[in-house]
C-alpha cells in the first residue's frame, strides 16, 4: 500500500522551513508542499482562538492546494493550542512538533530532570511542553522561559556574534543550576543553536541543548509506515512552497532555514481559505 499525494507542512512563516528541511533529509522520496503564512506573522503573540483560527484556515489551504495525505503543523505556537482542533477538522493525520520535541528531551535525559523549554511567548504560555513532558512520564521539573529576541535575530540573519551571544546568555541566566536540558522551542531557534550552546556552556556547562525537528521527522516516518502512506518510488517528486505575501522573504531566508537556495519563480502567493 502506497500513497504518492505529498505531505503539507504549515508554519506563521518561514520558521518551519527547518523542518521541512529535517523531512526532506529523512523521507527524501516523499513529495511536500510548504505553506508559510507571511501576511499574518507572528502567532506567538495572538490568542488561542486566533491561532486556532489561522490554522483552520492554513490547513484547509494546503488540502485544497495539494489534497495532502498527512499534516505536520511545523509552529511550536499552533502544535501547543491547535491540534485537537485540526485533528477534529482533518479526515487525515495531524502532526505537531511539541510531543517529538518532548521525547527528544526525555530521550537525553533522566525522568527526573530538570528540563528547560525556550520559546515564544504563545508557546510558554500555553504550557504544552510541560504537559507533554508529564504525559510521557516526566517527573522533574519542568522551566519555560520566554526568548522572543531570537525570532528576529534569527530572519535578520544575525545568528553569530556578540549581539546573539547576549540576548542568549540574558535569557539562559533564568535557568536553574542543575538544569540538564534545554529544548529549542520554536523553529527560529536552531538556526541560532550554536550561539546558544555556546552562551549554555557559560552558564550552565553539564546542560544539551535539542531540537525537535529531526525528532517530528522520524514521528512522520512511523507514522507513513503504519498508515501505509509512503509514496511509491516511481513517483515523480515534487516540492512546493507557498506563501500568503512577500515571496522573496522566503527566497532571501531559504538559504539559512531550507539550507538551499530558491528563485523566486520556486515560491507560490496564494490566499488562504477564510472559512473558520
Amino acid at each position: 500500500m502506497s500513497d504518492e499525494r505529498p505531505i503539507g507542512i504549515f508554519d506563521s512563516g518561514v520558521g518551519g522551513l527547518t523542518v521541512l528541511r529535517a523531512l526532506r533529509s529523512a523521507l527524501p522520496a516523499e513529495p511536500t508542499v510548504y505553506l508559510g503564512d507571511t501576511a499574518r506573522v507572528p502567532y506567538g503573540t495572538r490568542s488561542a482562538q486566533t491561532v486556532v483560527k489561522y490554522a483552520l484556515n492554513n490547513a484547509r489551504t494546503l488540502v485544497k492546494q495539494a489534497d495532502i495525505k498527512l499534516l505536520v503543523v511545523a509552529c511550536n505556537t499552533v502544535s501547543a493550542v491547535a491540534l485537537d482542533a485540526l485533528r477534529a477538522d482533518l479526515p487525515i493525520p495531524v502532526v505537531g512538533v511539541i510531543d517529538p520535541g518532548a521525547r527528544a528531551a526525555l530521550s537525553s535525559s533522566s525522568a527526573s530532570a530538570t528540563i528547560a523549554v525556550l520559546g515564544t511567548a504563545g508557546t510558554t504560555r500555553s504550557g504544552a511542553y510541560p504537559r507533554a513532558l508529564l504525559a510521557l512520564g516526566h517527573r522533574g521539573v519542568v522551566v519555560v522561559v520566554k526568548a522572543p529576541l531570537l525570532v528576529p535575530l534569527a530572519e535578520e540573519g544575525w545568528t553569530s556574534g556578540e549581539v546573539p551571544f547576549l540576548v542568549a546568555q540574558r535569557y539562559l541566566e533564568q535557568l536553574p543550576d542543575d538544569v540538564e536540558v534545554v529544548v529549542l522551542g520554536c523553529t527560529h531557534y536552531p538556526l541560532l543553536a550554536p550561539v546558544i550552546r555556546r552562551a549554555l556552556q557559560s552558564l550552565r556547562p553539564q546542560a544539551r541543548v535539542v531540537d525537535g525537528a529531526e525528532a517530528t521527522a522520524a514521528d512522520v516516518a512511523v507514522l507513513l509506515d503504519v498508515r501505509g502512506l509512503r509514496a511509491p518510488a516511481s513517483s515523480a517528486l515534487r516540492h512546493r512552497l507557498l506563501v500568503t505575501d512577500a515571496p522573496e522573504q522566503m527566497v532571501s531566508l531559504a538559504p539559512a532555514f531550507l539550507g538551499a537556495s530558491i528563485g523566486v519563480d520556486e515560491v507560490e502567493l496564494v490566499d488562504v481559505e477564510m472559512t473558520a
